[in-house]
């Protein structure tokens, strides 16, 4: 859900698209952008530069996924700082 949300606004390089995610590997994001590509919602273009620069771009389709995922997003975000204390909470529990 976070890699269509990040591809809401436009095209993103790989690196680009990593950087957002955080903590994800270069391996799983491959994977992850493979699989959204083989599911139609991403598309993948190569340019022919040295290093070869990879844009993923959503579909059509995956833009109607993105009218669905951006709420959620919002609401995550305009949440993140009662999640984060929450997590603090439990987190100083589950160490006694």
């Amino acid at each position: 859900m976070l890699i269509v949300y990040l591809l809401g606004d436009g095209p993103k390089r790989f690196n680009e698209i990593k950087r957002n995610v955080g903590g994800i590997s270069q391996r799983m994001l491959t994977l992850t952008l493979r699989g959204l590509e083989r599911d139609g919602l991403v598309t993948r273009t190569v340019y022919p530069t040295i290093p070869p620069r990879v844009d993923y771009e959503l579909t059509e389709l995956g833009a109607t996924l993105w009218s669905a995922v951006e709420p959620v997003a919002s609401w995550a975000q305009s949440h993140v700082t009662e999640i984060i204390a929450s997590r603090e909470t439990f987190d100083e529990k589950s160490e006694r």
